[in-house]
């Protein structure tokens, strides 16, 4: 059903569009109930202009294209899901609100779909190492907390490494993480050398049997050069052990920051060769549209996308089941 979360109409017409109540259970719930900000911004005063019209009309597609570009969608995204919207009304096919909502999630899971490629663990790489970059903020260190939990529920042993020289409590955050999780963290002091601290880890995982290494590394403006050839550094000296690693580098990006969330991703991504993107926070802002943004800019997988404090509100990335929830639409997976 659409969910149009800004207002309401009474009205005997029985073709009436109504938010969907049911509950639904489970992650897919956590999801919808995060998304729900941006989903209001996308689906916002539509309503309003669908009700009492016979057929989907150019005013109806001039408010889904500002409300596209107000959620962070982006230029090119936009363009994308209203041309496509456009050549369906031209051949009749879009006469009401079901195939309106049945066109614009096949459109922007079209757009999603390419990043919608899960972090595949492989056997021969012992330890996998993930290296966690992105600026302070973002909510790194958390992450990482959070897929170490995930990653040992699937019966995987995992390392943390507090490659976070800078702040005390970073790696105080991953001790006390690795403490009630029963797993091992390599840490040096306050202003070690990271790249030191990542290389002890290797080391110690591959002696240990680790299957996977989560190097958490500092926070950094993707505009600080020194820093970044610091990461550059810390991704040379992995290679001295394992020159397939670091298997991913994972860039934790904050959605409620919009489009300087695409920019951070380009430039890191041009200076480090970022294999995947985790986007946080997506609960707390209605620019959560960032995604098809930055699927559509760049050749990167979004691993994971964060919508709560809690380990199932880091939830793996899935193109359908992301738009099924934005648009507050059926899950078929329930």
């Amino acid at each position: 059903m659409f969910g149009f979360r800004k207002k309401k109409e009474k009205t005997e017409n029985p073709k009436k569009v109504t938010k969907n109540t049911d509950k639904p259970s489970g992650l897919f719930a956590k999801l919808r109930s995060g998304l729900s900000k941006t989903g209001g911004a996308v689906t916002g005063g539509v309503g309003t202009l669908i009700l009492g019209k016979k057929q989907i009309d150019d005013e109806v597609l001039e408010e889904l294209e500002t409300n596209l570009l107000v959620a962070d969608v982006g230029i090119e995204a936009t363009q994308q899901i209203i041309s496509e919207l456009t050549k369906r009304i031209k051949r009749n096919k879009l006469k009401d609100v079901d195939a309106l909502m049945e066109a614009m999630h096949d459109t922007m899971v079209d757009i999603l779909q390419p990043a919608s490629r899960p972090l595949q663990i492989k056997e021969e790489d012992q330890p996998t190492v993930i290296l966690m970059i992105g600026i302070n903020g973002a909510g790194k260190t958390t992450t990482i907390g959070k897929l170490a939990k995930k990653f040992q529920a699937e019966g995987k042993s995992v390392m943390l490494a507090a490659g976070d020289t800078f702040r005390a409590a970073a790696v105080e955050q991953l001790q006390v993480w690795g403490e009630r999780n029963d797993i091992p963290v390599i840490a040096q002091g306050t202003g070690a050398d990271t790249a030191s601290v990542i290389y002890d880890a290797m080391e110690s995982a591959k002696a240990r049997n680790i299957d996977i290494l989560l190097a958490d590394t500092a926070g950094r403006l993707h505009t600080q050069d020194n820093l970044m050839e610091e990461l550059k550094k810390v991704k040379r000296v992995i290679q001295k052990i394992d020159d397939k690693a670091p298997h991913e580098i994972m860039l934790v990006v904050d959605a409620s920051i919009g489009q300087n969330a695409l920019i951070q991703a380009k430039e890191f991504n041009s200076a480090l060769g970022i294999t995947g993107i985790t986007v946080t926070k997506l609960d707390g802002t209605a620019k959560g549209g960032i995604l098809f943004a930055i699927a559509q800019n760049l050749d990167v997988a979004i691993r994971y996308v964060g919508v709560g404090e809690s380990i199932d509100d880091l939830q793996e990335f899935d193109a359908s089941t992301f738009v099924k929830a934005l648009l507050d639409m059926e899950s078929k997976s329930e």
